[in-house]
């Protein structure tokens, strides 16, 4: 039996169950952030798709992200820079020694270019082995073993999926057993390309070494990258761990040696 009759539902619970309006549940319209540059450039926000949906608050942490290296990297350029004023006038009064007022200048400029020669003595230990190029190439070396441990430890992991598969695919042909190889085709393309991905993440490595040789020829450091096998051999994958691990302690033996 049906009834008629309406239940009344008290207020407080119909505001609950309220649709919202659309506004409420409208995804944030991101704006176009960016921050100029003291040379003339720009650096743009970009939006990491992959965290989810971009507002204002991801985009300037993003900034942000991008603005440290770039002011660490003209650090020495701006102490570079706040020796050339004074060097200028140094020169002004030593080519022009009858001008008063230049030589006013360039004895006012002789204490400014001391100081600012002082502030940039601490950016020539990039080219004088020292402690501080020194202590750069043992933190990038910690990094590029962390790295490397990472395509260790991933590679690791496939390697045994691949092995298991490998003989369960040789049982599965010799049984005849079609559907089932099939499957396990599947599965060992699926390992391959986790292999490669895996492989990948020492691309970044591969990029950096180029930007860091002279670093490292100044410290007298020495190593290569070794090659990588293919990934859709197993016992070439099980060859690449053992060289990774083999550069691991080339160069753990090499931070040792290090100041």
């Amino acid at each position: 039996m049906l009834h008629e009759d309406t239940i009344p539902i008290p207020e407080e619970l119909q505001q609950l169950m309220a649709l919202p309006a659309c506004e409420e549940i409208a995804f944030p319209q991101v704006g176009d952030l960016g921050l100029s540059l003291p040379n003339g450039g720009r650096i743009q926000a970009i939006p990491d798709l992959t965290n989810g949906i971009p507002d204002d608050c991801s985009l300037a942490t993003n900034l942000l992200l991008q603005l440290q290296p770039y002011l660490a990297s003209i650090a020495c350029v701006l102490k570079v820079l706040a020796l050339l004023q004074p060097l200028v006038d140094i020169i002004g009064g030593l080519t022009s020694p009858t001008d008063p007022e230049k030589v006013a200048k360039m004895g006012e400029a002789v204490p400014k270019f001391a100081d600012a020669a002082i502030e940039l003595l601490p950016c020539f230990g990039m080219l004088i082995p020292g402690a501080q190029i020194f202590a750069f190439l043992k933190d990038l070396l910690l990094l590029i073993i962390k790295i490397l441990k990472c395509v260790i430890g991933g590679l690791k992991t496939v390697l045994g999926v691949m092995q298991g598969i490998g003989l369960r695919l040789e049982a599965a042909e010799t049984a005849g057993n079609t559907q089932l190889k099939a499957l396990l085709e599947c599965a060992q393309e699926n390992a391959v390309n986790s292999a490669r991905h895996s492989q990948a993440a020492m691309g970044p490595v591969v990029n950096l070494m180029p930007l860091v040789t002279t670093f490292l020829e100044i410290a007298g450091v020495s190593f290569e990258l070794p090659e990588i096998g293919d990934p859709e051999d197993a016992e070439k994958v099980a060859e690449t761990i053992e060289k990774l691990e083999d550069t691991i302690t080339v160069l753990e033996q090499i931070i040792e040696t290090l100041p």
